[in-house]
């Protein structure tokens, strides 16, 4: 399976809380909701495609427990083409801490993570993807793991909260797949990791 993930992220690099607000958010971002029905139809199509061609999907806890009490427990959320996506494939947890998985089809991940991951990849099949789970693709594109990165940027300044690239992290070069913008300025990029980037030389 190729392994590939899918962000939504503000032209500052946030992707926290893009779709829901926060007034009770532990760490006391007040921003959310940023993303909420920022794209047009053909974006939110786009997405739903994405969703629908999944052999599997791959989280970190926290958006694993979001997903499940959203896509997984909500009746016309289930019954929304990416809950039935979500609802039908196998789900897999990257977490030390997560013991009894509520959501049908999950299977929870501890040990060599690294090791996991490439033999979900070596199976058969379309595509292993992560969507949200921010440190969680932080460290696949460290380990190498990452095939191919969707970004969805919408067009506002946030001016706060966690951001998917920290301010000081690895380099990574890539090569761009496929652009396109649509009718409200959300554009899609569709990037391969290719190496480290070259630098200027004096």
């Amino acid at each position: 399976m190729k392994l590939t993930t899918m962000t939504q992220i503000s032209v500052d690099g946030v992707m926290q809380n893009n779709g829901a607000p926060t007034d009770d958010h532990p760490t006391g971002f007040e921003r959310g909701g940023w993303a909420l029905g920022k794209g047009d139809d053909g974006t939110r199509a786009f997405i739903a495609q994405t969703y629908q061609r999944a052999e599997a999907f791959l989280f970190g806890r926290r958006t694993y427990e979001l997903f499940a009490g959203s896509w997984g427990s909500i009746d016309q959320m289930r019954a929304h083409p990416i809950g039935v996506a979500l609802n039908e494939a196998p789900k897999y947890v990257a977490s030390t801490t997560l013991t009894a998985p509520d959501w049908e089809d999950t299977t929870v991940l501890r040990g060599d993570l690294a090791a996991a991951i490439s033999d979900l990849k070596a199976k058969p099949g379309g595509e292993l993807q992560v969507h949200g789970s921010g440190a969680l693709i932080r460290w696949l594109l460290e380990n190498d793991l990452v095939d191919e990165m969707t970004l969805i940027v919408i067009p506002v300044i946030v001016g706060q909260g966690a951001r998917l690239f920290p301010e000081s992290g690895p380099d990574l070069a890539l090569d761009l797949v496929e652009s396109r913008v649509d009718s409200k300025g959300v554009t899609i990029q569709v990037y391969r990791p290719a190496g480290r980037p070259r630098y200027a030389t004096v």
